[in-house]
This record gives structure tokens, sequence and C-alpha cells, in this order.
């Protein structure tokens, strides 16, 4: 696009600058933006809610809105805070549409996904099970500021925009969701 800065040979874009390239037509922007988030934003709706289903829907629904609504991006904010807005405004609207009929509670079984493993594997994988399990049983709110932090490599200060709270609320409940965290795996343990 004339007027663009283009990144040096070797040089990384910003997430900022990939996002006006795409808003300004040119497609192999998005795909770099896409391979860079599509694993951090798929597990952050995947552990929010716990079914792959939903967690698909709503992941193509984020990168739809991301690439609809890319013109009107604000090139003074930050791509990741605005990127995981539109995947939680996704989630909640799933929510609310969802709770009369069903809940979101449910974990999704990995037996059936996976073949016998070695004991070292298997004690890895009840590991991995036993963190997910802990993340569900932590408050909404709580889970939710712990995957931004971890997944998406929010700042506390981001947390807060993404989820519309202060910046003691959001640090609050990071801190809350840590504590409650390493209670539950010791117990574990």
């Amino acid at each position: 696009m004339p007027g663009m800065a283009r990144p040096l040979p070797g040089s990384i874009a910003s997430d900022e600058a990939l996002l006006a390239r795409y808003a300004g037509g040119e497609v192999a922007a998005f795909e770099q933006l896409y391979a860079r988030y599509e694993a951090p934003v798929w597990r952050f709706l995947l552990r929010q809610c716990s079914q792959r289903a939903i967690a698909e829907e709503l992941h193509q629904e984020t990168w739809l809105a991301v690439a609809r609504d890319a013109p009107r991006f604000r090139p003074d904010a930050r791509f990741t805070t605005w990127l995981y807005a539109i995947a939680r405004h996704r989630l909640i609207d799933r929510i609310r549409a969802a709770r009369p009929q069903e809940g979101l509670d449910a974990i999704e079984s990995l037996a059936d996904e996976r073949s016998p493993a070695p004991p070292e594997e298997f004690e890895r994988l009840e590991q991995g099970e036993a963190i997910v399990a802990a993340l569900e049983r932590l408050p909404a709110e709580q889970r939710e500021a712990f995957l931004l932090q971890a997944e998406a490599d929010l700042s506390v200060e981001q947390i807060a925009e993404v989820t519309g709270t202060g910046f003691e609320t959001a640090k609050s409940r990071l801190r809350y969701a840590r504590e409650r965290l390493k209670q539950m795996l010791r117990e574990y343990a």
C-alpha cells in the first residue's frame, strides 16, 4: 500500500502495523496475525468454555470480527488487547444465549482422544488434566484474568481494559486466581 511503511527484510512487523496493512488490502498481513495468535486465542476460548465445538465456533467468529472490523481499529490501541476483547465478547454473548438451555460447565473428556501412553506421558497428561480441572474450579472472573495473562500475555492494565474493570480489580482477580490454583494443585500433589 503506498505511503505505508514496510518492515525491513528480516524485521518483524508489529501487530498494529500488520492490521493496518490488512485494512489497506494486504491479505498476507492478516495471515501473519492469524499465525501469531491462532493458538493462544483458541486455548483462551477452550479453557473458558471447555467445549471444543463451541470454542471452534467462537474462534472463527473472533477472527471474522477481526477481519471485518480491521478498518475501525484505533492505531493508538494495542492489537492484543483489542483481539482478546473481541474473543471475550463473543464468549459472553454465547454464554448469555445458552444460559436458559445449557450450562458451559462440562469438561470435555480427553480419554477418547488419546491412545494408551507410557507411564511418564500418562503422568504428564494427568497433571495437565489436574491443571485444567483446577482452572475450571476457579470463579469465572479469576479464570478469565488468569487466562488473559497466561495465554495472551496481557499486563494487568490490559486485562482491566479487556474486562472493563479497574486496575485494582484485575490485579486482585489475578492474585486470587494464582493463590487458589496453587492451593488446588498442592492438594492434587
